[in-house]
């Protein structure tokens, strides 16, 4: 049986003799391990594998243990973990050493598995039930039901009798026998069995399979072969020299280096190879690391820790567009991701006199696909957009008071954009960041587009660190036909793709003698300057002027259906109550003119307005003319193309007290029109 207490390794000790000191210590304890393990795997190769494997992780783990937990029962979760990963389905008796408790083992055999390790940690290697119940993270309630029902299947696989004991006292059985009852209740339980035969026989008969499960020899006949620990040693050792071997290689690689290392730092310092080719090496985020090769960025190495988990500010990246952080969050209790957002938890202390107020933070989706956010369960790297700087440098105070869990797959995963709802980790972590905004060159343009006979300013071409920026200018005043916004398709400069920012990419300025200005952000582009632009538009999004009244008639039959925009219109219902209701529809999409329309319901009084509700039905077109329903939530938004929004029902509520509807009024409509034009501007 395990000891009621083993001596615990020390990270002193493992700092000097490595993992030699795990396997000295599997070494010291392997009898009550092996018998453990033995539940499982009934092949030698497999209990080998497992002790190699229970060996490794605890030496990587050991950072982690915390002394509030005994050492033994640490160790014994790690080694039931490995045990469940390497066990099969079928398993046989294979050892003579089964032989003198054959039926045991084979009784035990046939319990659930829960059961099965519930019986062995609690009869077999002398864990108390709390303790046991800790290992297998079941309460102690729950521990005493598979104890119960184990040992009522173990006696019924040995004697095969039936047994007619009382339900109602047979949950007291395995307290009664531990010597764990209240006096009370022990008082009431005795009275009942002295009444009734049939308990008594029942509690007998349990009481001889928990004194056989208590008894040592059913683990300790369990020998462990000799050649275990060796055979571990030794792939240790075959481990290790292959280590050494790779290690000398390197010292030759290093030799090789060192000598023309000074001959790249030379030509790095009037290149920037040198800094291209040292972050390579030594930055692990992927997006932070391309800055750091640019020059653009600072890397800053601040960590705060708050139960149990640590945040890493890793580097900033500052212009006059955003400010960049970059972070890495690691749960050292957990496999769990988390991610920070600006304005959930995320709280810049001095926000008001350090950064511009006239802007808002752009937003930066947590990316899921990249690879080291895939290496670790634990640990995930992100950035947070924060407002720009107001003057040149100075020091960020960030408080961080909670994160958000990620979750990278399934169907919570698809409908919230990765996100854990409700899965929050609350804490204290504090930041002092120290942050220079690096410069933009801004190139102007002065170029003119036309879509649909409506023109478009292309004003400027900036280059920032963070963003490449197109400054872009669109008619504003009464007209009857109007563009809201453009959407674009890719950038190219210098013959380079630069993608179009899918997330809040687009800012709006001051507006400029009947010119709406507008930013639209791209990716940043590295690399020469720019001297061939070329310029796309996907579509555009336009408002159109077409006034029509229709009379309502809150007596008349409905539904009824009018004309407009090339299209058949139904009233479904007119409904005076409160509120009073007006529904109206189109469910034909293909070829409709129009996505929504700008309605407005007027009352008796027609000089009164009224205060209306309105919910909307509708679906998605793709550029494809395939159709999605909006609310069905079973597709992913963001790989449709360019995506069509139709109305197709529009429940109109008006507020009030009986509100009589006279007429339904059309202002106009809204429509979006898919482009393919292209504007080549040259900066030479």
């Amino acid at each position: 049986m395990i000891p009621a207490k083993m001596d615990a390794i020390t990270i002193a000790t493992v700092q000097e003799k490595g993992i030699d000191s795990v396997v000295d210590w599997f070494e010291r304890h392997k009898q009550p391990f092996y018998a453990l393990g033995w539940f499982y795997l009934r092949n030698q190769q497999q209990m080998e594998e497992l002790f190699y494997r229970s060996i490794i992780k605890v030496h990587r783990e050991l950072p982690r243990y915390k002394k509030d937990t005994s050492f033994q029962l640490w160790v014994a979760s790690i080694f039931i973990d490995i045990c469940r990963e390497l066990s099969d389905d079928e398993v046989t008796l294979t050892s003579e050493e089964d032989a003198s408790h054959q039926d045991l083992f084979s009784a035990l055999d046939q319990l659930e598995d829960a059961e099965k390790e519930a019986m062995v940690l609690t009869y077999g290697t002398g864990f108390s039930q709390e303790e046991a119940s800790h290992i297998l993270r079941v309460s102690v309630d729950k521990m005493k039901e598979l104890l119960f029902s184990g040992t009522q299947s173990v006696r019924k696989q040995l004697y095969g009798a039936t047994f007619n004991g009382c339900k109602e006292y047979q949950k007291n059985y395995i307290d009664y026998l531990e010597k764990r009852m209240e006096r009370p209740e022990k008082i009431e339980f005795e009275i009942h069995l002295y009444k009734c035969r049939e308990c008594q026989e029942d509690l007998a008969a349990f009481q001889d399979v928990t004194l056989m499960l208590h008894h040592a020899e059913w683990m300790n006949d369990l020998t462990v072969p000799e050649h275990l620990i060796a055979n571990i040693k030794e792939r240790f050792s075959e481990k290790e020299q292959q280590r050494q071997q790779k290690f000398k290689k390197l010292k030759k690689v290093a030799l090789v280096f060192a000598s023309v290392f000074a001959i790249v730092i030379g030509i790095g310092f009037f290149t920037g190879a040198f800094a291209n080719v040292y972050y390579t090496w030594t930055e692990e985020d992927e997006q932070l690391r391309t800055f750091l090769q640019q020059n653009l960025g600072q890397r800053v190495n601040l960590e705060a820790e708050s139960d149990g988990v640590k945040i890493r500010i890793k580097g900033v990246v500052a212009d006059d567009y955003q400010t960049l952080v970059f972070y890495e969050i690691e749960d050292t209790n957990e496999d769990k991701q988390y991610v920070m957002n600006f304005d959930d938890g995320l709280i810049i202390e001095n926000e008001n006199e350090l950064m511009k107020h006239n802007t808002y933070p752009r937003y930066h989706p947590p990316d899921l696909k990249a690879e080291m956010n895939k290496k670790e369960k634990n640990l995930f790297y992100g950035k947070v957009g924060l407002r720009p700087l107001e003057e040149d440098s100075g020091v960020i105070e960030m408080n961080i008071e909670r994160i958000q869990e990620l979750v990278l797959d399934g169907h919570e995963a698809m409908l919230g954009f990765g996100y854990r709802s409700n899965g929050f980790k609350t804490g204290e972590w504090k930041f002092e960041i120290p942050v220079t905004k690096q410069p933009s060159v801004e190139y102007e343009l002065n170029e003119q587009a036309e879509i649909e006979g409506i023109p478009v300013r292309l004003d400027k071409l900036i280059m920032a660190p963070t963003a490449t920026v197109l400054e872009y200018g669109i008619p504003m005043g009464d007209q009857d036909k109007r563009i809201d916004q453009i959407r674009f398709g890719n950038l190219k400069v210098n013959g380079v793709k630069v993608k179009p920012d899918q997330f809040g990419g687009y800012q709006h300025l001051q507006p400029e003698h009947n010119w709406q200005i507008l930013q639209m952000y791209y990716d940043p582009f590295y690399g020469e300057e720019p001297k061939d632009v070329t310029v796309q538009f996907d579509s555009a999004y336009f408002s159109y002027k077409d006034q029509k009244s229709i009379e309502l008639d809150a007596n008349a039959q409905y539904p009824q259906t009018f004309e407009y925009a090339g299209s058949t219109i139904s009233i479904d219902k007119v409904e005076i109550g409160q509120p009073t209701t007006v529904v109206i529809s189109n469910h034909e999409v293909e070829n409709r003119e129009f996505e929504t329309l700008h309605i407005n319901v007027v009352g008796e009084n027609e000089h009164e307005p009224i205060s209306m509700g309105m919910s909307t039905e509708g679906v998605i077109v793709d550029k494809n003319g395939v159709e999605y329903d909006m609310n069905s939530g079973s597709f992913d938004y963001e790989k449709i193309e360019q995506p069509r929004h139709f109305v197709t029902v529009q429940n109109l509520m008006l507020d009030g007290d009986e509100i009589i509807p006279k007429r339904l009024d059309i202002y106009g409509y809204n429509s979006m029109k898919y482009l393919d034009d292209v504007v080549e501007i040259s900066l030479d």
